[in-house]
């Protein structure tokens, strides 16, 4: 059972999605109760790996509404739990031109906090108008099969 609480729409706008993995987050308690809230944003956060082990970065959690003078940074850079093993074939294709991995949704998942992340490759401007033609022509579609 999963309950979406933020997803990034400009990614399916901006990038290819080549590969999707879900990752475990690890979280502070005012962060998870601010999920649960839905107030998490994905909009310009994106997945790094240092060291063998791999960051969330610009990810903003906004602060528990309930919470005191000890409340969480909102961008503060959060750990994502993964298998090495995992974490080694990321980045051996994170290694080639052009990919990037990048947050697509939060989400919960048997009570814990989950996130999907994507290994991307960037579209161009004309590629994005395609998509946009191609959506605008399956809509079009749809629209006369319903008459």
């Amino acid at each position: 059972m999963e309950n979406v609480v933020s997803t990034n729409r400009k990614a399916y706008h901006d990038y290819f999605i080549e590969e999707i993995c879900e990752a475990g987050i690890s979280l502070l308690g005012t962060e998870v109760k601010s999920i649960r809230e839905g107030r998490a944003n994905l909009k310009d956060s994106y997945v790094l790996i240092k060291g063998g082990e791999a960051f969330l970065f610009n990810c903003h959690i906004s602060p528990y509404s309930h919470g005191n003078i000890l409340n969480h940074d909102p961008l503060r850079t959060r750990k994502l739990l993964l298998h090495k093993k995992e974490i080694q074939r990321l980045w051996g294709k994170l290694t080639q031109k052009g990919f990037t991995l990048i947050p697509l949704k939060i989400y919960f998942k048997n009570g814990r906090v989950k996130v999907e992340i994507g290994l991307c490759k960037g579209k161009r401007q004309y590629e994005k108008r395609e998509t946009l033609k191609e959506r605008e022509a399956k809509r079009e579609i749809q629209r006369h099969l319903k008459r």
